[in-house]
């Protein structure tokens, strides 16, 4: 007995076997998704593409700032000279109008600048907006009531109207790009992401594991750090994934009310909004950096809706069609299985012998009469 008791305390103290069969389920449901997987190589690709834009600009031998009055007409209002908004060996994707700087420099360059400003901009949002909503679910009255007034009044307010406000009033000497971010995240997005935390850390406070762990005497950092966050990756994630797409159209409108990045800096929310003139006469200045941000946009979407699912294997993908399930049921529905062929076709040996061989009692009961029914039967002769 005492060996067995001390078994099972070993096996209750290793928590490293399953937490590394949990990593391992993970990747495995996560491998087993593949529009997942191709969302993340495209998210990896345009990562890679933002971080390596310095050489691949110098590999082209082109810099995002650089004008090149000759290849465009001014005589046509500055649209660029030849096909496909003027694609040449120099120049790989063209150049932008009026002023002749070179397209793909400034599309690798935006990059950075959209992916840098939106991915800061949401890892400020999803830190405060978890720390808000855990303290504000794990907390007392007074600590729920207080921070949840916060997180309404961060939510109410407008964001263009605080974001100039703030970036009117802050010196030039501070980079636009990471000021920009901070303005973005402060402002909006956090408030969202913490009040469904709240509502999520209140829902799994009230689970058996979550009180018998406050129960135990953890602290409540320990509770939220072992028992709520790993309950609390699905939606914060998701809610990344859908931060990221906000946070870009925000940089945009920022940059074209001009409070955002400042020109010649490019970015893929000022290449759009410059571009508004001229999608008759060039074209390719509208689709370029709209396909980019198209592009990560859904990929970002993909990838988060497959990191969902594989947290959360029982909750079914908002992407899948179900068209392979119809199939299954047709299938299912016209061709019948074996045993139901058996079945209709050869009645059971029960069924029959119930059909053909009256039971011996019954039989016995019509062939033989009782006593009594003879006696009566004389006396009617009598």
């Amino acid at each position: 007995m005492s060996e067995a008791l001390a078994a099972v305390e070993a096996a209750g103290t290793d928590t490293s076997v399953p937490a590394a069969s949990g990593a391992r389920q993970f990747w495995r449901r996560l491998r087993a998704q593949r529009a997942a997987l191709v969302a993340a190589a495209v998210v990896a690709l345009l990562v890679l593409v933002a971080l390596a834009a310095p050489l691949l600009t110098a590999l082209e031998g082109q810099d995002p700032t650089t004008y090149h009055p000759a290849l465009i007409d001014s005589a046509r209002g500055g649209v660029p000279i030849g096909s496909f908004g003027g694609a040449s060996a120099d120049h790989w994707l063209g150049v932008e109008p009026q002023t002749g700087r070179d397209m793909f420099a400034r599309l690798v360059h935006g990059a950075r600048v959209s992916l840098g400003v939106s991915l800061g901009a949401a890892l400020v949002q999803v830190v405060l907006g978890v720390v808000m909503g855990v303290a504000a679910g794990l907390g007392n009255r007074w600590a729920d009531l207080i921070l949840s007034r916060i997180t309404d009044i961060f939510l109410s307010m407008p964001l263009m109207i605080m974001a100039l406000a703030l970036l009117a009033v802050v010196p030039d000497s501070v980079p636009r790009p990471v000021l920009v971010a901070l303005v973005i995240a402060l402002v909006s997005g956090w408030s969202t992401t913490a009040k469904t935390v709240r509502a999520q850390t209140l829902a799994l406070k009230s689970l058996d594991y979550v009180s018998a762990s406050r129960l135990s005497g953890w602290s409540t950092w320990r509770t939220a750090v072992r028992e709520l966050l790993p309950g609390l990756a699905a939606p914060v994630i998701t809610f990344t994934a859908l931060l990221i797409p906000q946070n870009i159209s925000a940089e945009a409108a920022l940059s074209f009310l001009g409070v955002g990045v400042k020109p010649p800096t490019p970015s893929w929310g000022q290449m759009l909004t410059s571009a508004d003139v001229w999608y008759q006469a060039a074209p390719q200045y509208l689709l370029l950096p709209a396909l980019a941000l198209f592009t990560t946009v859904f990929a970002l979407t993909v990838l988060g809706d497959g990191v969902r699912v594989a947290l959360d294997p029982r909750a079914a993908s908002r992407l899948r069609v179900g068209t392979g399930r119809k199939r299954e049921n047709r299938a299912e529905t016209a061709v019948p299985g074996p045993g139901a062929a058996v079945e209709t076709a050869v009645p059971g040996r029960d069924t029959a012998a119930e059909t053909a061989v009256p039971r011996p009692d019954a039989t016995a009961e019509r062939a033989v009469p009782g006593p009594g029914a003879a006696a009566a039967a004389k006396e009617d002769r009598a």
